[in-house]
């Protein structure tokens, strides 16, 4: 797998960042069938101003978030609910599925204020962006559903609660 991790901000190395990005990765390409060892991602971890930069270019939102992601190709089921198309290689028969930026500041507040190990919301940030990679996004209802059901499968997977369900849930 390519996995090209660019750390903006060393907070993200203390965090133990590469071991996290390669987990999350490696969970989403195995459910999906893909070869890791053709599959291109770039991943920019990076601090609050840094996103909200990013986010303000590419989304005409001029304030930080947690996770931002650009697929190489748009893969979206064009019915709400539907399955994404399957990413096709390019001419080097590599699938180059896109590029991720994940902000410390936000990933880490967010998991303090959830009381989550902060390994546990970084990996399940970076499931996500992998997924928007991939063509599922949660604009749409069926669609949200969809996604968060594969979130949640690959976290338990690697042993991490799902995030969407409350303590004070039944």
């Amino acid at each position: 797998m390519t996995l090209d991790i660019t750390i903006e901000d060393s907070r993200w190395q203390e965090a133990g960042l590469e071991a996290l990005a390669e987990q999350a990765v490696s969970a989403v390409l195995a459910h999906f069938a893909l070869d890791p060892e053709d599959c291109e991602i770039s991943l920019l971890a990076c601090d609050d101003p840094r996103i909200a930069d990013l986010n303000a270019e590419f989304r005409e939102k001029a304030k930080p978030t947690n996770v931002l992601s650009w697929p190489a190709e748009d893969l979206a089921a064009e019915e709400d609910g539907g399955t994404p198309a399957r990413p096709q290689a390019d001419f080097t028969g590599e699938y180059p599925l896109g590029d991720i930026a994940v902000s410390y500041d936000t990933c880490a507040r967010e998991a303090a204020e959830a009381g989550k190990p902060l390994g546990d919301h970084t990996r399940h940030l970076i499931v996500h962006g992998m997924l928007h990679l991939l063509g599922y996004d949660h604009i749409r209802d069926r669609d949200a559903a969809l996604m968060e059901g594969i979130e949640v499968l690959l976290l338990g997977k690697m042993g991490i609660a799902n995030p969407y369900m409350s303590e004070d849930a039944p």
